[in-house]
C-alpha cells in the first residue's frame, strides 16, 4: 500500500488500527523521527517515568504472539512495549545517595508512571502515522501474562509494562471506525448526563451497523455489549498481584 506521510489532520482524524502489515522494514529515519516524539513527549514533573522496548528480534515477537495470540505482535516491522519505569529515577538517587520514597507503591504513583506511558505512546502513534506507517495498540500485552512478558523483556523490579504498539508498512486499509459524538465526549463547565442515554443508544446501533456491514470480518457485536463482555473478562485478572512481582505494591 502508498505509505506517504500525511498532514497533522489526516494524522489524526483518519487513524485506523492496522493489524495486517507488509513485510518491507521501516525507514531508519522514520524509526529516529518516532524516537524523537517519545523523547519529546510531555511527563508528570518531567520525571520521565517511563521506558520503551523496541522489538525488531522476529523471535521475541513471536514469543510474545504465542503469549497474547495477538497476530499483528508477529506480523509487525517493530513491536514497542511502553512501560511505567521507577527503576531509572532509583538508581540515580541510590548513586546520590537521595532516599527514595516508595512512591510506585502508591496509586498515584502507579498512575503518574501509567500516563506518562499512555502519553509516549500516543506520541509514536501520532508520529508514525504521519509517515505513512500502521499502527495497532495492544492493551492485552499488559494484562495476557505479566510475568511470562516480564521474564521476556528482562524487565527489573519497578518497571511495568502499559501497552504495546504495532508498527509496520500497512497492508490493509480497514473501514474507519466510528467514535462517540462530540457532546458525549467533550463537556463544558460541568459533567451532565442529560440526553446522554439517548446518545448512546445512538452510537450503540451505530456501532452494531458498522460491525454489520463494514469490509472484512462481520459481526453482530452491539457497543454496550461488547465492552461490558471485555469488563466481564478483565474481572478474572489478577492485576494486583502481577504489579506486586514487578515491586508495585499498591496501597489500599
Amino acid at each position: 500500500m502508498n505509505n506517504q506521510p500525511k498532514s497533522v489532520e489526516a494524522t489524526l482524524l483518519e487513524r485506523r488500527s492496522i493489524r495486517r502489515y507488509e513485510r518491507e522494514p521501516i525507514p531508519e529515519a522514520d524509526m529516529q523521527f518516532i524516537y524523537e516524539a517519545i523523547r519529546n513527549t510531555p511527563t508528570s514533573y518531567n520525571g520521565q517515568q517511563f521506558s520503551v522496548i523496541d522489538i525488531d528480534d522476529q523471535t521475541v515477537k513471536e514469543k510474545l504472539y504465542e503469549i497474547t495470540g495477538q497476530k499483528q505482535i508477529k506480523t509487525c516491522n517493530r513491536f514497542l512495549v511502553f512501560c511505567a519505569d521507577y527503576n531509572k529515577i532509583s538508581l540515580i538517587a541510590r548513586e546520590k545517595g537521595i532516599p527514595m520514597p516508595q512512591f510506585f507503591d502508591t496509586l498515584d504513583g502507579y498512575t503518574v508512571g501509567a500516563v506518562d506511558a499512555a502519553l509516549a505512546m500516543m506520541s509514536a502513534v501520532t508520529a508514525a502515522e504521519s509517515r505513512g506507517l500502521g499502527t495497532c495498540c495492544v492493551g492485552y500485552a499488559r494484562t495476557a501474562n505479566p510475568d511470562a512478558i516480564s521474564t521476556l523483556l528482562k524487565l527489573p523490579p519497578h518497571v511495568a509494562v502499559i501497552c504495546g504498539l504495532a508498527i509496520g508498512v500497512p497492508r490493509e486499509l480497514p473501514d474507519l471506525k466510528p467514535k462517540q459524538s462530540k457532546d458525549l465526549l467533550i463537556l463544558h463547565n460541568e459533567y451532565s448526563s442529560d440526553g446522554m442515554v439517548e446518545r448512546l443508544a445512538d452510537y450503540d446501533r451505530e456501532i452494531t451497523h458498522y460491525n454489520a456491514t463494514r469490509e472484512g470480518t462481520k459481526s453482530t457485536n452491539d457497543w454496550a455489549a461488547h465492552i461490558i463482555g471485555y469488563y466481564n473478562e478483565a474481572m478474572n485478572y489478577t492485576m494486583l498481584d502481577a504489579m506486586a512481582h514487578r515491586g508495585f505494591h499498591i496501597r489500599k
